[in-house]
C-alpha cells in the first residue's frame, strides 16, 4: 500500500480502488473463495487488496478485471472522479506497480458518450508483465511507442516496436509487454472497448 511518502496516509486511489474492489465482488453475490477460483489469484491476496492492505499487482489487477469484464482504464476510472473534458496532466491519474517496474498514466480516462480512452505507459529495463487474457474478448489496441523498446507478444507473434512504431490489434488471447532495456519503454496506448 503506497502512502503519501511525509503523512504515512494511504494513497486515496488505492483506498478507493480497494473499496471498488470489494463492491464487485458483493455485486455478483461471489465469496472470496468463488472470486480466487475465478481470477486464479489467491483468497488471501484479494482479502488483503480489497481491504486496502496491499496495493494490487499489474497482474492482478489484470486477472481481476477480465473476471469483471472491465479494462484496467474503465475500472481506475470508477474509483476516480468525473473526469473533465479538459484533462491537465497535473491531473490526470497515475498508478505504478513499482515491483513490476510498470507506470500507468491514464491521459484520456473513460468518460461516458466516448469510446476511446488514452493510456501512457512506462516499463523499467527488465520489466516483463504477461497477462493471461484479455479484460473485454475482441477489445481493439493501437499501441504507439514514443521512446525506447518494447517487445510485444500478442497471441502467437511477437513484435520488437521501436520509437514510432505502431502495433494495432484486437485482444482475443494472451498478450506480453517486455522491456529487455538498457532504457525506459514509454509508450501510449488507445483503447477501443
Amino acid at each position: 500500500m503506497r502512502d503519501d511518502g511525509e503523512s504515512g496516509q494511504r494513497d486515496p486511489v488505492d483506498v478507493r480502488l480497494a473499496a471498488r474492489l470489494a463492491g464487485l465482488r458483493a455485486e455478483r453475490g461471489w465469496s472470496l473463495d468463488e472470486l480466487a477460483r475465478r481470477s486464479g489469484a489467491s483468497r488471501s491476496t484479494l482479502s488483503r487488496a480489497e481491504r486496502g492492505e496491499i496495493s494490487p499487482t499489474t497482474s492482478l489487477l489484470g486477472k481481476l478485471c477480465a473476471v469483471h469484464g472491465r479494462t484496467m482504464s474503465q475500472l481506475l476510472g470508477e474509483v476516480e472522479a468525473e473526469p473533465a473534458e479538459f484533462v491537465r496532466a497535473a491531473d490526470q491519474t497515475v498508478w505504478a506497480d513499482e515491483s513490476a517496474g510498470f507506470v500507468r498514466r491514464s491521459v484520456s480516462p473513460p468518460r461516458t458518450g466516448l469510446r476511446a480512452e488514452i493510456v501512457e505507459s512506462r516499463l523499467a529495463p527488465g520489466a516483463d508483465l504477461a497477462y493471461e487474457a484479455p479484460p473485454v474478448p475482441g477489445m481493439e489496441q493501437h499501441i504507439w511507442m514514443l521512446d525506447g523498446t518494447v517487445e510485444i507478444t500478442v497471441g502467437d507473434s511477437t513484435h520488437e516496436l521501436h520509437a514510432g512504431d505502431c502495433l494495432r490489434f484486437r485482444l482475443r488471447g494472451p498478450t506480453r509487454f517486455r522491456c529487455a532495456g538498457p532504457g525506459e519503454a514509454r509508450y501510449a496506448v488507445v483503447v477501443l472497448p
